[in-house]
């Protein structure tokens, strides 16, 4: 594990003994430098870095405990291992307790006991290193994730902000008719979105859409929603064409954008246009489920119609779909995180227990914000939406 040219720091008085332990020590693969005595040791440590030094511990001048102060007070992490033929146990365990690696006895009667402890502390070192290394890296990547993610939240915050700007003030009231809604993200961010506006004096429109996905990715394509009908809305004005401005021909408009855009996300989404002067409701459905719910004190039911997800096929076509509207009514459009709240062993149970809810809770949102117990959701594995219209309910 440790280098196998390792430079080794022999350290000795006595020239015999310390050129027999350089010898060896080279044949068995490292790269030797000695010293005579204390003072010139702490020269050659400082001018060559060895990896470790082995030193005796009566030398004249500086001795090896005194050695491995210095050495300490560098503040490297060389180990030390001190050989010597003093034999007591005083020095010993100050040696080890100076940080020694080793403490041998002369004389070594095999000298492959010294290079054992050589290797054996060789590998100590490395590890430590390596722990070392290991240990900055993690903080540096662990700052380097706290930016991150500060960074992150700060997009998260511009995000949510952008996104709950675009939203239409809740409630709303436009002659007549009344807008509500309440979005419910899984996450910081929704994929959810509602909007309604006045096209003109005589026509209202209003959509909610699912975007494929969660987090920002998703809340992204609400921003680009919202750019495309304000958008279109604004184009059709400008050009004079607002007769010809149906939910079908809105989808179909966005199903090419997100084509175009090629964002690998899609929506399903239900809109409509109510022509006051006529009283009728004009809506579109693209893939999306449940279904509009229509109520009024006389029959609860889900609003027909079918048609494919919005930005996922070029051929896709949208059909327009028109009912008259009651005097007095409530329309409950939802994104499909609702049916998570709903018991029922199968999508078509969730589905029967809808317009009985809704019929339950008059029509209204806060009475469906009860009947869901919106105010009490834990971490939801869904986005949920409500956007709720309605017209002279009590």
């Amino acid at each position: 594990m440790h280098k196998t040219s390792a430079t080794l720091l022999i350290i000795d008085d006595d020239d015999v003994v310390r050129a027999s332990l350089a010898a060896y020590l080279e044949d068995s693969g490292f790269h030797v430098l000695q010293a005579a005595n204390g003072s010139q040791g702490l020269e050659v440590f400082k001018a060559q870095a060895p990896d470790l030094v082995i030193c005796d511990l009566r030398m004249p001048q500086v001795d090896g405990l005194e050695l491995i102060r210095r050495i300490n007070a560098l503040e490297v992490q060389t180990p030390v291992i001190v050989v010597s033929g003093a034999g007591v146990m005083s020095d010993a365990v100050e040696a080890l307790r100076l940080g020694a690696a080793d403490y041998l006895i002369k004389p070594l009667a095999d000298l492959a006991v010294l290079e054992h402890s050589v290797r054996r502390a060789l590998d100590r070192a490395f590890l430590r290193l390596e722990n070392q290394r290991y240990r900055e890296e993690l903080e540096t990547a662990n700052r380097e994730l706290q930016a991150s993610l500060s960074l992150l939240q700060e997009d998260q915050n511009a995000g949510r902000q952008v996104q709950m700007n675009m939203l239409p003030v809740t409630p709303w009231q436009d002659t007549d008719f009344n807008f509500a809604h309440q979005i419910i993200p899984s996450l910081y961010l929704s994929g959810d979105f509602v909007d309604y506006f006045r096209i003109d004096d005589n026509r209202i429109a209003f959509y909610l859409a699912d975007v494929s996905g969660h987090g920002a990715s998703s809340a992204f394509v609400t921003v680009l929603l919202k750019f495309m009908t304000t958008r279109l809305l604004y184009e059709s004005r400008r050009a004079g064409t607002l007769p010809s401005f149906k939910p079908s021909r809105v989808l179909a408009h966005i199903n090419r954008g997100l084509l175009n855009c090629k964002l690998g996300k899609h929506v399903t989404m239900v809109g409509g246009v109510i022509e006051q002067s006529t009283n009728r409701l004009t809506y579109s459905i693209g893939g999306h489920l449940p279904l509009p719910v229509l109520y009024s004190p006389e029959h609860t039911q889900y609003l027909e119609g079918r048609g494919l997800p919005v930005g996922l096929f070029e051929e896709a076509e949208y059909h327009d779909q028109e009912i008259d509207l009651p005097k007095q009514f409530s329309l409950t459009l939802m994104s499909d995180g609702i049916l998570d709240l709903l018991p029922g062993d199968t999508l078509k149970d969730k589905e029967n227990l809808l317009p009985r809810l809704v019929s339950d809770a008059g029509g209204r949102l806060d009475g469906l914000q009860t009947a869901f117990g919106l105010a009490n959701l834990g971490d939801m594995p869904d986005d949920i939406a409500l956007l709720v219209l309605s017209r002279n309910l009590a």
